[in-house]
């Protein structure tokens, strides 16, 4: 089983990333947000093909802290419906992962 995951969210502005990446670290839910950016997104929104530029965070954290991650998302983030999605990682060099495991709770 896959103790450790990489959840995906984007927002609008990289102040925005900044800021989740911010509070997500502050509340030790992640050990590591990466801002990728801006990235080109196409997406169909009330009936019509969007074309946005947006900030791409990439979290670190436990699978066992993904419900606590999604509600501090949810709770912060400026879209109506944002992209919230998780993958396992799969495996990691043995030092990164024991870091990661203690930065978060």
């Amino acid at each position: 089983m896959t103790k450790f995951i990489q959840i995906e969210t984007s927002v609008a502005k990289k102040s925005d990333a900044e800021m989740l990446a911010a509070v997500l670290a502050k509340r030790k839910l992640s050990a590591c947000t990466q801002i990728l950016g801006p990235v080109a997104s196409v997406f169909p929104w009330q009936g019509k093909i969007q074309r946005e530029k947006e900030w791409l965070c990439l979290i670190k954290t436990k699978k066992s802290l993904y419900k606590k991650v999604e509600r501090e998302i949810k709770k912060i983030h400026p879209y109506e419906l944002p992209e919230i999605i998780a993958t396992p990682i799969l495996t990691g060099s043995r030092e990164y992962l024991n870091w990661l495991d203690k930065e978060v709770k």
